[in-house]
């Protein structure tokens, strides 16, 4: 399977001015090398075939003939070669004289897209040799093969239609209105934009800017070859900046001068899916025509850098920016309903672990923004049968450096009343055993946010929520889950952040303690040494596959084969195939089992692109069915 993939390339060959067969040469060398390497689409630069630069002598007719003969040289090369190459080139059409860009597919001519906007300022003097593209589409003859001329062409893959490319030429791309607007409203996954583009200090970073913003308004691929090192250097110098971006983010790219060449692979896939939910992208396709051609389509080796931690960055700057973004959204949100419900308290349940500690750091923060005091502040560590002297110290050292009320709750006695009225036998360590604790404990912040005139702040995480990790009207529930939209493995970096800027060492210190302490909901009774005996991910599996799995699964809707095959990319070094396998089967299971408990969630803030919301990002019936996924589960190995 391909899975929405493809490869492509963005080139600056070797080249001289006015010299087409030699131009043509090194164009039909890269194509071949970009083959060999498994590219599927390779990109040149604008008049790529005769040089940018060679000014009059576009209207010497010897150079217009050279032009068009290097590209039927080109065309036969290319008959064996399974990619679309796209070279720029000089063409005559009715009398007058187009920049164009050819796009070439296994010694067949798909298309000629002349350049619709022609600079004519500073240096640029194009308006001198060349017209602007005519309105519609007609035929010509060129290169020995009878071609659509015109701007409004797509060309579509027949085996992998979402492989679906259009083109603009350099400074399409700088004008208010690019082409490429109307050519992804068209249904253009791919935009190629062959391009001259002279060297001027803090170019290279706009022209970064301008082609990934492009990707991002577009939702789509967007590939910029560059001329480069060749073009004559009478008043300019190109460096073949080339650059490829995928909704936003920049893939690859050559720096400047470096005489490189910009490859990855594409994942198509992945922007139809934004292009589906996204309803502002409404297709306009009047007035197009599309050019199918036939390319053989396989598995691409995955070489782009896929992050085994999609919530987390992994630039340390990025990271801590996030990381108070993040505290700053949350703190904001329980700020305004406190202040909405005239809350006097903000009650929280402080096991020691890690969601409690992040809640109660909000708290704080909290606090500080409405101005009130920390002592209105109630943490409540409520131990139990598995509470260790580990935990509980952490709660209440915590709890001292923040400056908030602490207050110890025993629970045991409540729980074996309870256990009593129901029949349940305290040696019997079943969901009962372990959710009677989990409700009692609810019970208590309940009732003491009213008797406090409070509010209970939930502590349950994003990836605790897709698991249905939680006990129904239990740890479930709450007046405000300050955490509901943060996943594991942040809910880490965040107190990590924490950690790293704490007021006090002893602050410092039973941060990282916490951080270091095994995830456990502490309802089964600790080992014999006091050590922790519930261990969550040795249950449920591990929080960054899971976090991982959250991600592809909600942000893009991808199949559980895809999510299967970006696991291996991004954490196979890590996790063996079959380990993958398993907790992406117990992900799906316990994601449509546990729907029930997302359908009553608490209000609690959106910090990010995924979220479990039933009123926000996420509907889904509490008795929906998972076969289908199943079914493709099953299939994998």
């Amino acid at each position: 399977m391909h899975y929405g993939f493809i490869k492509a390339c963005a080139v600056s060959p070797s080249l001289r001015v006015a010299d087409c067969p030699y131009n043509a040469q090194m164009t039909i060398e890269a194509m071949q090398r970009a083959a060999q390497s498994g590219c599927q689409l390779a990109v040149f630069p604008e008049l790529g075939l005769t040089g940018y630069t060679c000014g009059d002598l576009f209207l010497q007719q010897p150079l217009q003939k050279a032009a068009e003969y290097a590209l039927h040289e080109i065309l036969k090369a290319s008959e064996p070669l399974n990619l679309v190459a796209l070279v720029g080139l000089p063409v005559i059409a009715s009398g007058k004289l187009y920049n164009c860009a050819a796009v070439v597919c296994r010694g067949q001519l798909l298309g000629l897209v002349p350049k619709s906007h022609i600079p004519n300022y500073g240096e640029f003097y194009e308006k001198r040799h060349y017209c602007a593209a005519p309105a519609g589409i007609k035929e010509i003859r060129f290169a020995g093969q009878t071609v659509l001329f015109g701007t409004k062409l797509l060309f579509r893959c027949e085996s992998m239609p979402e492989f679906t490319l259009a083109v603009e030429i350099c400074e399409d791309l700088w004008a208010p209105l690019p082409p490429s607007t109307a050519h992804a409203l068209a249904g253009a996954t791919v935009i190629a934009n062959l391009s001259a583009s002279d060297e001027t200090v803090g170019k290279a970073e706009y022209r970064e800017a301008l082609v990934s913003q492009q990707s991002a308004r577009l939702l789509c691929a967007y590939l910029y070859a560059d001329a480069g090192h060749g073009e004559s250097t009478t008043d300019m110098v190109f460096s073949g900046h080339n650059l490829i971006a995928e909704n936003g983010a920049l893939l690859s790219e050559s720096r400047p001068f470096a005489e490189g060449c910009a490859c990855t692979e594409l994942d198509l896939g992945r922007l139809l899916s934004e292009r589906c939910r996204n309803t502002s992208f409404e297709p306009v396709t009047d007035g197009y025509e599309v050019v199918s051609f036939s390319l053989p389509m396989k598995e691409v080796p995955l070489t782009r850098h896929f992050s085994p931690t999609p919530f987390v960055p992994a630039d340390d700057t990025a990271r801590t920016e996030r990381c108070e973004l993040i505290l700053r959204m949350q703190s904001d949100g329980l700020a305004k309903r406190m202040e909405h419900a005239h809350a006097k308290t903000a009650v929280i349940g402080i096991s020691g672990g890690l969601d409690s500690c992040l809640a109660l750091l909000v708290a704080v923060h909290a606090m500080k923004k409405l101005g009130s005091p920390m002592e209105d502040i109630l943490a409540v560590t409520m131990p139990c049968f598995g509470t260790t002297k580990r935990t509980r110290s952490n709660a209440e050292i915590l709890c001292q450096e923040l400056g908030v009320q602490f207050r110890e709750i025993s629970i045991a006695n409540t729980v074996r009343s309870h256990f009593a009225d129901i029949g349940q036998s305290e040696t019997n360590f079943d969901v009962t055993f372990e959710n009677g604790q989990a409700r009692v404990r609810t019970l208590e912040l309940m009732d003491l946010a009213n008797r406090t005139g409070g509010l209970v702040v939930g502590t349950g995480d994003l990836s605790e929520l897709a698991l249905g990790w939680a006990t129904y009207n239990g740890d479930h529930m709450s007046m405000y889950g300050v955490n509901a939209g943060v996943p594991k493995t942040l809910v880490r970096h965040i107190v990590r952040y924490e950690a790293d800027t704490a007021a006090t060492p002893a602050l410092r210190d039973v941060l990282l303690d916490i951080l270091d302490t095994p995830v456990s909901p502490e309802l089964l009774p600790a080992k014999e040494n006091g050590e922790i005996a519930q261990q969550t991910e040795s249950l449920v599996g591990p929080y960054e596959l899971h976090d991982f799995y959250l991600y592809y699964v909600l942000r893009f809707g991808f199949s559980p084969a895809k999510i299967y095959h970006l696991s291996k990319a991004a954490l196979g070094d890590r996790y063996s195939d079959e380990v993958l396998l398993h907790w992406l089967r117990n992900f799906y299971r316990r994601f449509f089992q546990q729907q029930f408990k997302r359908s009553c969630l608490p209000d609690g803030p959106k910090v990010g692109s995924v979220t479990l919301s039933p009123r926000g990002d996420w509907r889904m019936p509490s008795d929906a069915c998972v076969s289908v996924w199943q079914k493709e589960l099953d299939t994998l190995s």
